[in-house]
């Protein structure tokens, strides 16, 4: 599968006739929609309505299988949200042997029937930003060492291109913080689960 990164949240996995778009929100932060006909599109949190037919639309807890592609959303407390509430989405998606998960703006504590519903995860992307609006990088360690996945790509961070509601850290900030060095920064990423190291990993993919 190939990994891409947009900006914000917005990211798309995409493989032999299926192409996954995760949090393309990017109209509402000063850039283009990247979502095309038929694809599959899972929103994390609210966001307008797509401008594309998709094959599939999902923004809320459930399981999905289309395409030979499974998708469950786990419902989790939002990252502003009071405690007891459930109004943000994680994914976890399974495609072509590897799994997936998008946590996208959630409070950092997962209980054990979430973390048991994610299972074993290849690759993670976590927001960093931080400020009060999503996770920062004290955060995004605590889901990392939690989920242990073997690969971590950073999301929703500093970036001059988009307007953010709220000003995000710059990402030489958070990998301070997070203590982590990237073994990587590249475009897109052709992730194979075989290639991967028995510990996490970090990658940094540069927003297309």
């Amino acid at each position: 599968m190939d990994l891409q990164y947009f900006g914000g949240n917005c990211v798309v996995v995409a493989g032999k006739g299926i192409r996954v778009v995760v949090d393309d929100t990017l109209a509402e932060l000063g850039l283009k929609s990247v979502a095309k006909q038929g694809d599959i599109l899972l929103y994390t949190g609210r966001h307008k309505a797509p401008v594309v037919q998709p094959r599939l639309a999902v923004d809320g807890p459930g399981e999905y299988e289309v395409s030979g592609v499974s998708v469950l959303g786990i419902a989790a407390r939002g990252h502003m949200d009071e405690p007891g509430t459930h109004d943000a989405t994680v994914y976890r998606v399974i495609a072509e042997d590897a799994t997936y998960l998008f946590v996208g703006h959630i409070y950092p504590e997962l209980n054990d029937e979430q973390l048991e519903a994610i299972g074993m995860v290849d690759v993670m992307f976590v927001p960093v930003g931080g400020n009060g609006y999503t996770l920062d990088a004290t955060g995004a360690l605590q889901l990392i060492k939690a989920i242990e996945p073997k690969l971590v790509i950073p999301t929703h961070y500093a970036d001059s291109s988009l307007h953010y509601p709220v000003e995000q850290q710059p990402l030489e900030q958070v990998l301070k913080n997070l203590a982590m060095e990237p073994t990587e920064t590249i475009s897109k990423l052709r992730f194979k689960p075989i290639e991967q190291s028995a510990t996490t990993q970090l990658v940094i993919l540069t927003r297309n």
